[in-house]
């Protein structure tokens, strides 16, 4: 373990985006949040240059807030969970090449604007409304087979790390990504939640939502969570399917008025 590595870093602003080089020596245990830290405590790259300290995102360090997600030799991940000397014992090389993900826009070196996943959790009502739901009495049981797998759902946290890998998501496509669909089954579940479930499912009808989705599965395989992105994806498919029906007849029905 005894030793250097190099973190090679894509930074700067959109459009003026350039490798930088950073030696650093091998730890035990050493994530590369830990690394990042140590280059802003002393900003000197490889020639032995000052330079600006690297800017990043980050919040909880452990695997919770979804923050400092970036990519790490070419792979979405979270930096703070991204351990060198297991990076390094994978790659079989002495450097770990770190960018911002590119799905997003670009604020400044590893730093990414997710606000545009936030702003599609809003389209698909992903919350519970409580108004008018309070009572005196005990709230609806649910099973503990389907509390699990809620909780599972849950787990979700904004990271980016699904859209990143999923070919759809773009800059210039409108596909909101799995993430807020794998969201709208989650509430859906919920027996309050339940009661906004055709509000959900006509937000993920509109263009943007899943028609968009390509199913190459690729969220899946990067997902932190381990969240049954596809499966959820398989499950509001059908759900808008037996809605779109439902929309059709209750026209119907109110024609016949």
């Amino acid at each position: 373990m005894e030793g250097k590595f190099t973190l090679k870093i894509y930074r700067g602003e959109e459009g003026k985006q350039y490798f930088e080089e950073f030696e650093l020596e091998r730890k035990p245990l050493y994530n590369l949040i830990s690394a990042l830290m140590d280059i802003q405590k002393n900003p000197y790259n490889k020639k032995g240059e000052k330079v600006e300290p690297v800017v990043w995102e980050m919040g909880c360090l452990e695997e919770v807030c979804g923050s400092c997600s970036m990519l790490i030799n070419g792979k979405p991940r979270q930096a703070c969970s991204a351990i060198i000397e297991n990076i390094l014992s994978q790659s079989k090389s002495n450097t770990i090449t770190v960018a911002p993900l590119s799905k997003f826009p670009l604020v400044r070196d590893l730093y990414v604007n997710r606000q545009n996943m936030f702003d599609n959790l809003t389209k698909v009502k992903a919350w519970i409304d409580t108004e008018g739901s309070s009572t005196n009495d005990f709230g609806p049981k649910i099973s503990q087979a389907k509390q699990h797998k809620m909780y599972t759902l849950s787990t979700c946290m904004t990271c980016g790390c699904c859209s990143e890998a999923c070919p759809q998501v773009s800059k210039a496509s409108k596909f909101m990504g799995p993430a807020p669909i794998s969201q709208v089954r989650l509430f859906n579940a919920h027996p309050t939640g339940k009661t906004q479930k055709s509000d959900r499912l006509h937000a993920l009808m509109q263009e943007g939502g899943i028609t968009g989705c390509g199913n190459s599965q690729n969220c899946v395989q990067v997902c932190p969570k381990k969240i049954p992105l596809t499966e959820s994806i398989a499950v509001a498919g059908r759900e808008t399917t037996v809605q779109a029906f439902r929309d059709i007849f209750s026209i119907e029905d109110r024609s016949k008025d």
